[in-house]
């Protein structure tokens, strides 16, 4: 990205002013920005209308008052790539290209064109829902949704319009900083916007939704920066499977590629890897709310030997080692808990202690002020009108009030997502306390944040990726001895080969020394075996 694209993107991501191009469609989309109390001017565009959603329209982008520093833009595919070229040369910042209708369906020169028309435009999409900044309450979006403003958290990154939206309705008190609903990366690629992220301080954690990397080399270096600046990453990559890789493809031109290779840079950049859409959420809340743990040295606590025996479990599966609790530790225990109660963590501190505020705050306190780096409070609340809710409020308010007490992160889970209420979860942000849901993905959550500095001192020791160039002319299939003779390039060890007509074959196989492995070196058999097609 060059520096221009670079200071354009900045204005995108944190406009004075935006337009909205396009007829009553983008009605909503003005009321959304409106609602969401941005304080810059809002400037809806059209060559007939005379307002949109109440303000007064613009007829066309060289009438409005001065260059944008971002623009929505929903009007069918051919019109916008026209609208992109006005902007670009007005001088505006960047824009959202809602429209499909370009590479996604085999338009590829469609698309082309939009790219040329927007020279250094910071441009998101096209095929895509848009970008929200819940900091600065700026919404270019086509439609509602659930983002609230925050001061600081997760920005979320997503090739998927539809998920991206689907988060944003998320119940589980995720701080959304940004949502940025990236489409076919036509101009714009994930690795431009978690480089730009980087560097806002309103961002805690980036959290990404992907198919495909389209530049390998870029998101390293993105990926680099945001280590760096102390910003962890957590990923969601879809399209393992060979159908998944194929639907990818379709949705937003992406190609997959091979997921143990994406594996392999995961691991190599120190990036957190998840496998479900809410273990992405818990996780990336975790990081943004109560930031990473000292280490790994987990207290559990409940009041229930069932759910002890779940986290033992769980804890097992992870490789999380659940620390002993000291002599001292153990003896002030018994003289807290009755004599039934098992001294073991996890702690089942049973019900003689629950209602008790400053009995559950001794015992929580005694035991995190030793030998822990965070304390884990599981407890999963009844319906709103149940009788007793009350009374589970006492062991929450004794883990906020231990926790502050001992310097030691706590945080709270419920074991079924759906039994941690929003007051209880506002409540543990306001502390600076993860509220988790799901106690296989907290857990989970856990043990990434608590080895994230482990991964980040590997990833530090190692030397960068070296700069790919890119291979000239039209993307093509490559047969497996122009594939190896580009991976020798950049210190791929390979085994000794030649490539050789057939009536050669059986003297190369002679130089090179049996055992030997023949293949038939065509592009277009990608599966040899199948094909018989290779010989031992």
């Amino acid at each position: 990205m060059n520096s221009q694209r670079r200071d354009n993107l900045r204005r995108l991501l944190r406009p004075r002013h935006v337009a909205f191009v396009g007829g009553r469609g983008v009605a909503e989309a003005v009321r959304q920005c409106l609602a969401a109390g941005f304080s810059g001017a809002v400037w809806p565009v059209h060559p007939t209308l005379t307002e949109i959603a109440g303000l007064p329209c613009f007829r066309d982008v060289d009438a409005l008052p001065e260059p944008p520093d971002a623009a929505f833009i929903a009007v069918p595919s051919e019109p916008t790539i026209e609208v992109v070229r006005a902007l670009a040369r007005r001088g505006a910042g960047g824009c959202v290209c809602y429209a499909a209708g370009f590479a996604e369906i085999g338009e590829a020169g469609r698309q082309r064109r939009l790219v040329e028309a927007a020279g250094d435009l910071a441009l998101v999409g096209p095929n895509c829902y848009g970008l929200l900044n819940n900091v600065e309450g700026v919404v270019l979006w086509p439609s509602g949704h659930g983002g609230r403003r925050t001061r600081r958290g997760v920005a979320l990154v997503a090739q998927s319009g539809n998920i991206a939206l689907n988060l944003t309705l998320n119940r589980r008190s995720v701080p959304l900083s940004h949502v940025i609903s990236v489409g076919n990366q036509a101009v714009l690629g994930i690795a431009d916007f978690v480089s730009a992220l980087a560097e806002d301080p309103a961002v805690a954690a980036i959290a990404l939704y992907i198919e495909g990397l389209p530049d390998i080399a870029a998101f390293a270096a993105a990926a680099t920066e945001a280590r760096a600046a102390g910003i962890p990453i957590v990923v969601l990559k879809a399209g393992r499977s060979a159908l998944g890789a194929a639907l990818a493809l379709s949705h937003t031109s992406s190609l997959a590629g091979d997921d143990a290779l994406y594996q392999a840079l995961f691991d190599r950049l120190g990036v957190l890897r998840v496998d479900s859409l809410p273990a992405l959420l818990e996780t990336a809340k975790l990081l943004a709310v109560a930031g990473r743990p000292r280490g790994e040295r987990l207290a559990i606590f409940t009041c229930s030997g069932g759910e002890c025996l779940l986290a033992a479990d769980r804890a097992a599966a992870l490789g999380l080692t659940l620390p002993d609790f000291s002599p001292e530790q153990a003896a002030a225990l018994r003289d807290q808990l009755p004599a039934f109660a098992t001294v073991a963590n996890p702690l089942d501190y049973n019900t003689s202690l629950w209602n008790d505020e400053a009995a559950l705050t001794r015992c929580f306190s005694t035991v995190l002020a030793e030998g822990f780096d965070a304390g884990l409070l599981v407890i999963d609340y009844p319906a709103e009108d149940a009788t007793g809710r009350e009374e589970y409020d006492p062991s929450v308010a004794a883990l906020i009030e231990a926790a502050r007490a001992t310097g030691t992160q706590g945080m709270v889970v419920s074991v079924l997502q759906e039994l941690l209420p929003e007051t209880v979860r506002d409540r543990l942000v306001d502390a600076g306390m993860a509220p988790l849901q799901g106690l296989e993905e907290a857990m989970a959550a856990f043990a990434a944040a608590a080895r994230l500095e482990r991964r980040w001192a590997a990833a530090d020791a190692l030397p960068a990726l070296p700069p790919a160039a890119a291979i000239a002319g039209e993307r093509r299939l490559l047969d497996e001895w122009q594939s190896k003779q580009l991976l020798a390039e950049h210190g791929l060890v390979l085994p000794a080969g030649r490539l050789v007509a057939p009536t050669e074959a059986v003297a190369a196989a002679r130089a090179i020394g049996f055992p030997v492995i023949a293949k038939i070196a065509r592009p277009a058999i990608a599966h040899k075996t199948e094909a018989g097609a290779v010989a031992l």
